[in-house]
């Protein structure tokens, strides 16, 4: 039996027992406690299921403990997750439920993502959708910050529709992981019709950018993609859903559903 399953098997039953035990158990001598020792280490080597079931219940508890305080932070960022008029959208905007993307279109998981969250808009159309421009790649491959400067001018000056084509067909070029070139990026905008920024323009979106940076750190998140699913009025820790990675289509209509219980 692993040393760290009677760790948390102990560390579960001190959990519940903890006050009791302080004020109800006599001292033990060093040869009472080894006696107890090892009955406690043959029993549980007897009945490993009670570790299992320890081990369960405390990985439920550290879940939702983080969960509670990633819907504090989220609550406390309420504004700029869902004001901001210059982050990309897409969706009523009058909507009750709103689902967050922080991402990189080097990111191989956003990728990955695209057609899934495609799938997510076209089943869920009640929902406003809010698009992150998060180039954490960009030190390392700068067309990835070049993607996102121009899909938030797309957004700014084309408005959501052309933003939608622009942000599917970048995805759809199936370059990530460092092979995105400012090629693709010029071939997307030709094929949607916009002319290419220049570099001037592209530079305008630099504090946007930056605001999105500092506003993932605040929320404590780690990389792309992330999700946030909250209503956008009534929100709390029981109604609010943070992904941090890849999920599945199914956990993402869970989470809706969720948001929309008040």
């Amino acid at each position: 039996m692993k040393l760290h399953q009677v760790c948390l098997a102990v560390a579960c039953i001190a959990s519940f027992h903890g006050a009791y035990a302080k004020e109800t158990v006599p001292a033990f001598n060093p040869e009472q406690q080894a006696q107890i020792g090892k009955i406690a280490a043959d029993y549980l080597v007897a009945h490993p299921d009670i570790l299992l079931q320890a081990s369960q219940k405390l990985q439920e508890q550290e879940e939702e403990k983080q969960a509670n305080a990633f819907a504090e932070i989220v609550l406390t960022n309420k504004d700029a997750l869902l004001a901001d008029k210059n982050t990309p959208t897409a969706g009523p905007a009058d909507a009750k439920i709103a689902m967050i993307e922080f991402f990189d279109y080097q990111c191989i998981f956003c990728s990955r993502m695209a057609p899934i969250v495609e799938n997510v808009m076209k089943a869920n159309t009640n929902v406003r959708y809010i698009f992150k421009e998060w180039p954490i790649f960009g030190s390392q491959w700068q067309p990835s910050i070049i993607a996102a400067q121009t899909g938030l001018l797309v957004w700014k000056e084309s408005g959501s529709a052309d933003y939608l084509s622009y942000h599917s067909a970048i995805y759809k070029t199936g370059h990530n992981e460092g092979k995105l070139t400012d090629q693709d990026i010029a071939d997307v905008l030709k094929k949607i019709g916009i002319p290419a920024p220049s570099t001037e323009k592209l530079s305008q979106t630099n504090a946007i950018i930056d605001n999105i940076n500092s506003l993932a750190h605040k929320l404590g998140l780690t990389g792309t993609p992330a999700f946030i699913i909250m209503p956008t009025s009534g929100g709390n820790k029981s109604n609010i859903t943070v992904f941090s990675g890849a999920v599945d289509e199914k956990a993402l209509i869970s989470a809706i559903n969720k948001a929309s219980v008040q």
